[in-house]
């Protein structure tokens, strides 16, 4: 597989996981919205890792790291903003980790750090 077929494929991941996202936040599953919306941002992020470094991203989900590897110059609040989004991907296997997500992502909390994702999502296509 080409290198403009597998970052086509990352981007297609991303388009089809802020979308689910966006229905997951329609229908009131917030704290599952969150955790959607931040895979959106890792597959943008790893999509722009491939491009610009020729190599595969890391095995991670750390959005701040990710944003390094791509040479990607965040402020301060941007880098603030994705550590907080990072704490979205929660392990499924953590029943207590989940639930603290669930206990969080309250209708407005979701709506402030959902514009975030979404804010980012648009940034981050632009740097192609």
């Amino acid at each position: 597989m080409s290198q403009s077929e597998v970052i086509t494929r990352w981007l297609d991941g991303a388009k089809r996981n802020l979308e689910t996202a966006r229905d997951l936040v329609k229908t009131g599953h917030y704290d599952w919205a969150l955790f959607v919306g931040q895979l959106a941002i890792e597959k943008l992020l790893k999509s722009l890792v491939i491009a610009k470094t020729n190599e595969s991203p890391p095995l991670v989900h750390d959005l701040v790291k990710l944003a390094d590897i791509a040479d990607i110059e965040l402020s301060d609040q941007q880098r603030n903003d994705l550590v907080t989004i990072t704490r979205f991907h929660i392990q499924a296997r953590y029943d207590d980790v989940k639930y603290e997500l669930y206990k969080t992502a309250t209708k407005e909390y979701t709506k402030d750090w959902f514009e975030k994702i979404e804010r980012f999502y648009q940034w981050l296509e632009k740097l192609y």
